[in-house]
């Protein structure tokens, strides 16, 4: 099944969220941490954004987290799909 570019984009930025928010992290402090600005971090969280950002920043971001880069790649998970019921 071939993907649309946007699911990419939107897989990885769900991802880096769910991480640093895992990581009780700021945009600020992970963005300290990969070596970016803030301001670049917000814009790949947010869905307006939907080109941008490279491997290689993907990379430092996977580092910042201390997670395989392969972590930013998983499924989004469907929440609260009881709680609907």
């Amino acid at each position: 099944m071939l993907h649309e570019d946007n699911y990419y984009y939107n897989l990885i930025r769900y991802n880096i969220k769910k991480y640093r928010e895992k990581a009780n992290l700021t945009q600020q402090q992970l963005a300290d941490l990969a070596g970016i600005t803030m301001n670049y971090l917000a814009k790949i969280e947010s869905v307006k954004m939907q080109r941008g950002f490279t491997i290689v920043i993907v990379g430092r971001i996977a580092d910042a987290l201390n997670i395989d880069i392969r972590c930013l790649f998983e499924p989004i998970e469907e929440e609260n799909s009881d709680s609907k019921n």
